[in-house]
């Protein structure tokens, strides 16, 4: 029977949940919506399935030991880069993947902009898998539909961060499952955001502007460029920009607990392919992304992978380089937790969104207030911290 007793012990991957065959294992949400296994101890019989499943920890199974090759991308068709987060290498894939009969998992939306997977058989499907989401995706039944559909001979591409990648693959082998026709892509993770932050902020900016969100990206870089990050939401037929969420993401304080102790924040990847942005591209050459529209870092992590890579290789322009070009913080060490973690899911879990987003955010009078006088700001926040506080005891 697998116990969370810490936090940081459960990456929420969903493997053992999908391989108990009692069905005694559910996902439960924790105060920030992250889903954590919740044991039915009347169906449970001890099998020790769900503890031998378990991928995060320093044993999950990796592609390779050391990268194969590493490559800079970029899309031959510009239409195709601009709809996409970096370079379109994802696009590349996914078309040849769909248009020989296959299928694609990627995290798209359900509900109001709800980030969960999605199965895609259509290009117009898998668009949605498109552009960075930065909440933890909720995965669902994904491990037992690519089960499925790789038991019927399908061609499966399935694409996620390292440890719903390492909890799939593990999985599948505890299936016994035949993966030769499966394609794992995952990315370069700097952390996995609470969903309850994302819908709550969702809610304050249809609020704000008096309407329902009609389309949102993460990243927006339309029109202040790929480098840039900033978030975007289409209200009432217009587009409003903002950076409060991303402010809250480079924080470090609305990420999963295990984030700080991710065991895949280096380059042995538990994918065939990981895609990420090429921070330092110019390294490689200062004319390739010369137009701020993105360029794909490109890890080509087993045989497997460089087999699918040069099935795409016509459709994209690629630069080799080397790894000492692209080696990103995440594929050194897990992101560092922000101290105050623990502080802002006791305020959110009390005091909700609007509160945790003028204390430890940048919206509201305080902020504007730190940004030019940062000395009185404090004074000013430290007292009202205290008012609150004794109001909150009051209540209770």
């Amino acid at each position: 029977m697998i116990i969370i007793d810490n936090p940081q012990n459960c990456c929420g991957c969903t493997a053992c949940v999908s391989v108990c065959p009692r069905k005694a294992i559910t996902m439960q949400p924790d105060a920030l919506g992250f889903l954590y296994p919740q044991i039915d101890k009347d169906l449970c019989t001890n099998c020790g399935l769900c503890e031998k499943v378990c991928a995060f920890n320093e044993n999950y199974e990796k592609s390779s030991d050391n990268i194969l090759d590493v490559y800079a991308v970029r899309h031959k068709d510009i239409k195709e880069i601009e709809k996409s987060r970096s370079g379109a290498m994802f696009v590349a894939i996914t078309d040849y993947i769909l248009e020989n009969n296959g299928v694609v998992y990627g995290a798209g939306y359900s509900d109001h902009f709800r980030v969960t997977h999605k199965r895609a058989v259509t290009k117009t499907e898998r668009d949605e898998f498109r552009g960075s989401k930065y909440v933890q995706s909720e995965l669902g039944s994904t491990f037992t539909k690519v089960y499925k559909d790789l038991k019927n001979g399908t061609l499966v591409c399935f694409s996620g961060t390292p440890c719903q990648v390492a909890g799939l693959r593990s999985f599948l082998k505890a299936q016994k499952a035949n993966t030769e026709k499966l394609l794992l892509i995952d990315i370069v993770c700097h952390g996995t955001p609470s969903p309850y932050i994302w819908r709550d902020y969702l809610a304050y900016i249809e609020k704000k502007h008096k309407g329902k969100a009609t389309g949102v990206s993460f990243r927006d870089k339309e029109d202040i460029g790929w480098t840039a990050h900033k978030e975007s939401f289409i209200i009432n037929n217009h587009k409003i920009t903002t950076d409060t969420y991303t402010d809250l993401f480079y924080k470090h304080i609305m990420f999963r607990h295990s984030c700080k102790v991710c065991h895949f924040a280096n380059t042995s990847r538990p994918s065939n392919i990981t895609i990420a942005d090429f921070w330092g591209w110019q390294n490689v050459d200062k004319d390739f992304n010369k137009d701020d529209k993105g360029v794909s870092l490109v890890f080509i992590n087993s045989l497997k992978g460089k087999r699918f890579f040069e099935k795409v290789a016509t459709s994209v322009n690629t630069i080799k380089t080397k790894l000492q070009y692209a080696l990103q913080p995440n594929l050194q060490s897990p992101s560092i937790p922000n101290p105050r973690r623990m502080e802002f899911e006791i305020d959110y879990t009390r005091k909700g969104f609007i509160y945790v987003a003028k204390k430890y955010g940048n919206i509201g009078f305080i902020c504007r207030l730190m940004q030019k006088y940062p000395i009185i700001a404090k004074i000013v926040w430290n007292v009202n911290d205290r008012i609150i506080k004794k109001l909150w005891k009051r209540r209770k």
